[in-house]
């Protein structure tokens, strides 16, 4: 099969997705599919997979304003890559794209306007589940579990002191701050003491990634994540960090996280996040893949934060390590993928 691999992009998130790419370039070749990569931000003047894979490096992001730049500089070329020759004869576009233009619904609705088929969830589902304001409304409806939250546009951020003490009232300290549109942990600040000033640290850090922020009540308990394959939840992953909470650094730092899957929980608490999990991914819409993840009280009280519809496919990727419990390796997860894209249509 002939398959562009997309990778890159001007997200937060764009040196964990050439990551990804990488190990999805060698499964895509050992499974004998005819790969090229493709960085749209390059338009069509780049196809030379080293250029594209050097900038790799995976234990940080880049700053806001950098991405900014770097988005404003690289639109123009990227409608110039999909309009290009590039993509004549491919069968299937496989998107290792992470964060904003790749799991916002951007590149989805792009490749619907030229007929490209393309991996993972639509349009719609895309956009609604990297939007965390609004997946939270949905998870709410369709009673999936989820921390209380207050959601504020930037621009009506007018005096951060009543903002704070609203927060205060009605969700209490801790809490965190979030953009509501990026993902690992990007931009992300928890607020554990009643402090103005490092609550107005945290409100520039969040904003200066997006427009909207959540401020939401933090849990304090185990995280777990559930991957959904298909129209079936895989083994249970327990992630723990060795200090701290599961930021950036935790996330893509060998050593610094321990990963137990199968979690060792009990058998109800697996079959309740595996049930909450694929109800959170049904009721957002994704289709082929996603990764849940959830926060689990004392109580065993589960939380939703988040569905991620391109999650993770590097060494230190959970997906991978799921499916690998489950009894697939990572070139049997790949072609997996694939299959079902092509079946979804």
């Amino acid at each position: 099969m002939r398959i562009a691999l997309i990778v890159g992009g001007y997200s937060a998130e764009r040196y964990i997705s050439l990551a990804s790419g990488k190990s999805l370039l060698k499964a895509l070749r050992e499974n004998n599919h005819d790969t090229i990569v493709i960085d749209p931000i390059y338009g069509s003047d780049i196809l030379d997979e080293n250029v594209i894979f050097s900038e790799i490096q995976t234990n940080e992001y880049p700053p806001a304003d950098l991405l900014e730049k770097l988005k404003k500089e690289t639109q123009s070329k990227i409608f110039r890559c999909l309009d290009s020759d590039i993509f004549k004869n491919i069968d299937l576009a496989f998107i290792g794209l992470h964060g904003k233009f790749g799991e916002d619904g951007i590149i989805q609705a792009l490749f619907e306007a030229k007929g490209i088929i393309y991996t993972g969830s639509g349009v719609i589902a895309s956009g609604l589940a990297m939007d965390k304001s609004l997946s939270k409304i949905i998870f709410r409806h369709y009673g999936v579990p989820t921390p209380d939250w207050i959601t504020i546009s930037k621009k009506n951020i007018t005096n951060p002191e009543n903002l704070f003490s609203r927060i205060k009232n009605e969700i209490g300290i801790p809490f965190v701050v979030k953009p509501a549109d990026e993902g690992s942990t990007v931009g992300l600040t928890i607020i554990f003491e009643d402090k103005f000033e490092v609550f107005i640290t945290a409100l520039e850090l969040a904003t200066s990634y997006s427009s909207k922020i959540i401020f939401e009540k933090y849990i304090k308990g185990r995280e777990i994540t559930v991957p959904i394959i298909g129209d079936k939840a895989y083994p249970v992953i327990e992630v723990k960090p060795k200090n701290g909470y599961y930021d950036f650094k935790h996330k893509y730092t060998k050593g610094m996280t321990e990963y137990i899957c199968p979690a060792e929980i009990s058998d109800h608490l697996r079959n309740k996040v595996q049930e909450l999990g694929l109800k959170a991914h049904n009721s957002i819409g994704c289709e082929v893949y996603s990764r849940v993840d959830f926060i689990v009280d004392e109580k065993d009280n589960t939380f939703c934060l988040e569905v991620n519809t391109l999650p993770g496919m590097t060494e230190l990727s959970l997906v991978p390590k799921s499916a690998a419990v489950f009894g697939e390796n990572f070139n049997e997860l790949v072609e997996k993928i694939i299959k079902l894209s092509l079946n979804k249509l």
